[in-house]
């Protein structure tokens, strides 16, 4: 039988999370094992794990966000549905362009799907992205 020319564009992208190792982010006690980062959309969908008591400070979402929580509960400390409580096995959505910050007190596993480049806003005022990059220098006014 001829060998057809396989356009890898249309493969499946399989990912074994128990074999990847946590990746910290610049927030403390906040780690995460990226499942899918699409460049040109900008779509991340991520396991993360936030240790006991770690927040992931005040942030607005450029897109959708979309996260189930797998192990924990993940609480909002800020925004419009401040007191918000996510238990383990519920999922949660919130709109383009919310805001909020959310924390979790015995620590938590989340898988979170949403669209970069979130904005997360410094307590000295400064706006950066999920790495510390400033925001405006990275993706533009426009983004």
């Amino acid at each position: 039988m001829p060998t057809a020319s396989i356009d890898t564009d249309y493969m499946s992208h399989h990912v074994k999370p128990a074999e990847m190792d946590w990746t910290p982010t610049k927030f403390h006690g906040v780690d995460m094992k990226p499942l899918l980062i699409d460049k040109a959309t900008g779509m991340v969908t991520a396991l993360v794990r936030m240790a006991p008591g770690a927040i992931l400070p005040d942030h607005e979402h450029v897109g959708i966000e979309q996260t189930w929580v797998i192990e924990g509960k993940l609480v909002d400390t800020e925004g419009p549905d401040t007191g918000l409580a996510v238990d383990a096995g519920e999922y949660v959505s919130r709109p383009a362009g919310s805001r909020h910050a959310a924390w979790t007190p015995d620590g938590g596993i989340m898988l979170a799907m949403f669209t970069l480049p979130n904005k997360f806003f410094e307590a000295d005022g400064e706006v950066v992205d999920v790495l510390g990059n400033d925001w405006e220098v990275t993706w533009g006014k426009g983004a």
